[in-house]
């Protein structure tokens, strides 16, 4: 990603004299040192984070489970839009902390603030197995949306204090891949879970209390496993935490000269994160992807059952595409970083998404809609990581990291006020309008995905030309993802 100086490019700014007496490694990517400390952070860290998106998504998204297990009917919910709202009010606070979440991470310890997030929520999610009433489901859903909110940005953040820019996909999908697993593995759970009737408590409560308690558990047993930082790493030793923190500086790119335990807060990088075209981009995109990935993981249960398959068996139905859904994620994460591309890999995701909601608009036999269902998975789970990374690639140093991300995923998360409201009972069983809707969605993105892939390789050449060369001569510290030696990932 460095260029290397010439007689018309001003040299690159030197590391503090106290930073390059520490450099005892050579400055080159894939050393033994790198793939040790690779596999060490595989191993302490995305464990823990595959089971925090795992259970996010789980406890989000069983009330979709528990719509067949006869909550609507228990609440008095079966008609109008009641438990449409139930759904969306969700996102109201999901949305609003993702930017203070971020600058909290960044103040506070990761190690123990996901975790109490984690084990909060787990908390609520148990909770919703004792509401009677609709307003008491409200008010659940509102708790869960306030503390699984600085989840995913916290996540991205917390990744690029480990990885360098092209590692960090990879890794981003192997802890995503838990979305689709977690409709498969919580479609199975909630086949059991809605059989059990005990102590006045009947089906859909079960699922609650129970995959509520493992969240609670888990979040715990974060505490005393997560660490902060690699500074503060103690699996790691002396010479793997100094390489460490020296291969992001490297990585950096002129971004930054600062450590993640060093950088200190500045209004300075917040107006850069707000003034940054790439995170507009990656918003709008992710804006409209999410439209079809929060119906589908919210929905397919219900989309299951309209091809006239009843609740037990269509909860099972579902495993099988989250599955496949799984299994992209992985793939496509591994080619992504190889190539150090992400829009190629969200146009494909979303070409392929386009053709599956095709066939369950115009067909009419249950074996090609099902297939469409696979189709879906494959396209639309595969994309989103690939955003996550591609907004995490394109903004430094941390603090406007934090701040775009946070704000990215705010504006993102607002296509939830469609998703939740395109799949309405009077619609079933064929739910024409949540396809056509998802459908138009995914075009959108495609279109705009193109479209920033062309910016950003606008932006390249004139980096490679040297027509940016001017902002050295004032601040070169303060630049960030403006040095004229970081390039961006297209």
């Amino acid at each position: 990603m460095d260029e290397k100086p010439s007689e018309t490019t001003p040299p690159s700014p030197r590391l503090p004299p106290e930073q390059e007496k520490t450099i005892a490694f050579p400055l080159t990517l894939n050393t033994p040192l790198d793939r040790r400390l690779n596999r060490k952070f595989d191993l302490y860290i995305l464990p823990w984070l595959f089971g925090i998106w795992l259970f996010s998504f789980i406890d989000r998204s069983n009330i979709g489970n528990a719509k067949l297990a006869g909550l609507p009917e228990d609440l008095h919910i079966t008609t109008g839009t009641s438990f449409n709202v139930a759904l969306l009010v969700f996102y109201i606070p999901y949305i609003l902390v993702d930017v203070p979440s971020n600058l909290l991470l960044k103040k506070f310890r990761a190690g123990v603030y996901l975790p109490t997030l984690i084990t909060a929520w787990g908390l609520v999610c148990t909770c919703i197995g004792f509401t009677k009433s609709f307003a008491g489901l409200v008010v659940c859903r509102l708790l869960l949306g306030l503390f699984e909110g600085g989840i995913l940005g916290g996540v991205i953040i917390y990744l690029a204090m480990f990885y360098r820019r092209h590692e960090v996909l990879y890794r981003s999908g192997l802890f995503y891949c838990a979305a689709p697993l977690s409709g498969a593995f919580g479609g199975l759970l909630a086949s059991a879970l809605g059989r059990i009737e005990y102590g006045g408590y009947n089906k859909w409560p079960w699922i609650f209390f129970i995959e509520g308690i493992i969240t609670v558990l888990f979040g715990i047993v974060c505490f005393f496993f997560m660490p902060d930082t690699p500074a503060l790493a103690k699996f790691l030793t002396d010479e793997e935490r100094d390489w460490a923190l020296q291969r992001m500086r490297i990585d950096a790119s002129g971004a930054t000269e600062n450590d993640v335990d060093q950088e200190e807060f500045d209004w300075h990088w917040v107006r850069m994160a707000i003034r940054a075209p790439q995170m507009y981009f990656c918003a709008a995109i992710w804006f409209f992807l999410l439209v079809p990935l929060y119906s589908y993981s919210l929905f397919l249960p219900s989309i299951v059952a309209g091809m006239g398959y009843q609740s037990t068996i269509a909860q099972l139905f579902t495993v099988p595409p989250n599955m496949a859904g799984f299994v992209s994620v992985i793939v496509m994460a591994h080619f992504s970083d190889k190539v150090k591309q992400r829009g190629v890999f969200v146009v494909g995701g979303t070409i392929v998404g386009i053709c599956g909601y095709i066939m369950l608009l115009v067909s009419d036999q249950n074996r090609v809609k099902y297939a469409g269902t696979f189709l879906i998975a494959i396209g639309v789970f595969q994309a989103s990581p690939m955003l996550m990374g591609w907004v995490g690639n394109n903004l430094a140093p941390h603090y406007v990291r934090a701040v775009g991300v946070g704000i990215v995923i705010s504006l993102a998360n607002c296509s939830a006020f469609i998703g939740t409201f395109i799949y309405l009972q009077r619609d079933a069983p064929k739910y024409a309008l949540g396809h056509s809707i998802s459908l138009g969605a995914l075009v959108l993105t495609l279109i705009l995905t193109c479209a920033q892939i062309a910016y950003l390789g606008w932006e390249n050449r004139h980096r490679e030309r040297g027509n940016r060369d001017e902002r050295l001569l004032t601040d070169a510290h303060r630049l960030g993802h403006r040095h004229p030696r970081f390039k961006y990932t297209l």
